[in-house]
């Protein structure tokens, strides 16, 4: 009978010692993979703020008003001042139309009588 209790926890000692060597290495295999995806989400952030410093470049008040006299007789862009500015009282607005509908419906009791 001691004989097998031994052999029993002998089985279950490399049973348990095989289920960590695996996790260990399954472990240190995801550890690579986050550090990869660590460099990855670095070198992605360093060429956003690249792109973002090239925007800034880009859109440079001095040379956006330069590309804007280049281009002037087509785009007709000219710069914005105060008098481009109108009160809302001043902007022609349509007329406002007053909707009736066509079978209104009284909100008086008038004695349970059903509309279609």
């Amino acid at each position: 009978m001691r004989i097998l209790i031994y052999i029993m926890c002998s089985a279950l000692v490399v049973a348990v010692a095989y289920w960590a060597y695996t996790e260990n290495y399954t472990t240190q295999a995801s550890n690579r993979r986050v550090d990869e995806l660590h460099r990855q989400i670095a070198k992605e952030n360093e060429a956003i703020s690249i792109l973002r410093a090239e925007w800034a470049y880009l859109n440079r008040p001095e040379r956006l008003a330069e590309l804007a006299d280049l281009n002037f007789e087509r785009l007709q862009l000219v710069p914005l001042a105060a008098q481009h500015f109108a009160e809302l009282d001043t902007i022609p607005m349509p007329p406002r139309q007053v909707v009736i509908p066509n079978n209104p419906i009284s909100v008086a009791s008038d004695g349970g009588k059903q509309y279609p």
